[in-house]
């Protein structure tokens, strides 16, 4: 009877692993999102198809210049499937970043997807530091591309004479972004200052003006 049972067995178990297991295919060519549903594991419930209209393909959100007016002097086009609704369940979405000369794209990260760019105009110095703490980074000019690892703390910082943009894709229709410098000093409630002053070694003035700078 045991060795009866022992194939079967096996066989369940193989069945049920992980490794055996895989995203079921699609059974639509598209879902365009509804943005008007809720948000669900995978996305947004899908628009009739019926209702979807050809121009729901197309995009035209990273053809405009961004406004680099801001402290930071750089600006984020997110393509994401807010913006961009038939991204949606794909697993993809794009951004464009503008640099005013010296602009700086803050330190962030992208908690739910890699990232891979190409330098588009300008110089960008850029880098990411790795969970071990090790610091990567390189002037990138026109046509050079980049690639940053889900998760990890990166930055791209102007530093060619002139303006400076680039065009970065995600596999997520929905990246996030945790951009340290607001999340640590300008987030809603604030953190305590007794995190941010042992965190930092600093003493709690620094810390308050540190604040102020970002309203």
């Amino acid at each position: 009877m045991a060795a009866m049972l022992l194939p079967l067995i096996v066989a369940l178990v193989f069945l049920s692993s992980p490794c055996s297991s895989s995203d079921p295919d699609p059974l639509q060519d598209f879902c365009v999102g509804d943005l008007k549903g809720a948000i669900s594991v995978n996305g947004f419930p899908c628009k009739l198809m019926s209702e979807v209209k050809p121009s729901e393909f197309f995009y035209d959100g990273l053809t405009k210049e961004g406004n680099t007016s801001n402290p930071f002097g750089a600006t984020v086009t997110a393509a994401n499937v807010l913006a961009f609704p038939a991204l949606n369940t794909l697993g993809i979405s794009m951004n464009r970043v503008d640099f005013a000369p010296g602009g700086l794209n803050p330190p962030h990260l992208h908690p739910r997807a890699s990232e891979a760019g190409v330098v588009i105009m300008g110089e960008l110095l850029v880098g990411f530091v790795t969970t071990d703490n090790v610091f990567r980074s390189k002037v990138l000019k026109p046509g050079e591309m980049f690639v940053i690892p889900r998760g990890v703390v990166h930055f791209q910082l102007n530093v060619g004479k002139g303006k400076a943009m680039t065009v970065t894709s995600f596999n997520s229709q929905m990246p996030g972004a945790v951009v340290l410098p607001l999340n640590l000093f300008a987030s809603q409630p604030s953190l305590p200052n007794e995190v941010l002053t042992k965190a930092f070694r600093v003493d709690q003035n620094v810390i308050n003006e540190i604040k102020s700078k970002f309203g």
